[in-house]
């Protein structure tokens, strides 16, 4: 990587790149949001870690551990063990015992994730300015729908919920959600841009051609998204807003 991008990797909320991401708002119209990060924390401080192991406890159950590779033993990503077991055994009870756990872990932790600041009031604003909206998201629909319902935002979204399905397969990096949302909100590719929070997110707006712009913490998870491609990378969804030009 040359070194001038190393160096522009570390840099948050660029005025000119946000303003260029604000334009395409204005123009397309259409807004993809991912759940975990962009909207909230569903998990803060590694507290998936219980979830991940109470999904492991339910493949011990079955005998299957050996379907885990060694990485997955101890991730603290609940989804990384459901991906495991349906790529050894994809359709069976075991999958659906794993997801019907998940979204029930995934809906108590809703009920009391903490708001990603600036997020809700954004999405207040493009409602009222006529955007379209869905969110986009590996999460169950289900558990936003428990946030959305909490913090008040669930007309904002009027049912354009794009969550994980049935088959594991098809979550992002696949750009399924993504096009599910486009379809329904009748928008072009073209006309979207998309707030993620990882690599996964940006790989699945790159395979259907919609905008990324990324939302990062801190500088660590900034210089992540953009090494992996992330043209425009945010830290305050306040000051974007402030930048829209209606």
């Amino acid at each position: 990587m040359p070194e001038g991008k190393a160096v522009q990797a570390r840099v948050v909320d660029d005025e000119d790149l946000l303003l260029g991401a604000a334009k395409q708002i204005v123009n397309g119209r259409c807004v993809l949001f991912d759940f975990d990060g962009p909207l909230c924390r569903l998990f803060p401080d590694s507290s998936s870690k219980p979830l991940a192991d109470a999904l492991r406890g339910i493949v011990a159950e079955h005998r299957a551990l050996d379907l885990l590779p060694s990485a997955t033993r101890v991730s603290i990503d609940p989804q990384d063990v459901l991906r495991a077991v349906d790529l050894a055994r994809p359709g069976s009870e075991l999958v659906a015992a794993l997801e019907a756990r998940l979204v029930q872990g995934e809906r108590e932790a809703a009920s009391s994730a903490p708001p990603t600041r600036g997020a809700s009031p954004l999405v207040r604003r493009l409602v009222k300015e006529g955007v379209r909206i869905a969110v986009t998201t590996n999460n169950s629909p289900d558990a936003v729908d428990v946030y959305l319902r909490r913090m008040r935002l669930r007309r904002c979204f009027a049912g354009h919920l794009y969550g994980r399905t049935d088959n594991p397969r098809l979550l992002k990096p696949h750009p399924d959600c993504l096009e599910r949302a486009l379809h329904a909100l009748g928008a072009d590719a073209g006309d979207a841009l998309m707030f993620g929070d990882t690599v996964t997110d940006l790989a699945a707006a790159e395979a259907v051609g919609v905008e990324f712009v990324g939302y990062a913490r801190d500088a660590h998870e900034a210089k992540e998204l953009w090494e992996a491609g992330a043209p425009v990378v945010l830290s305050r969804f306040d000051h974007f807003s402030a930048v829209i030009p209606w």
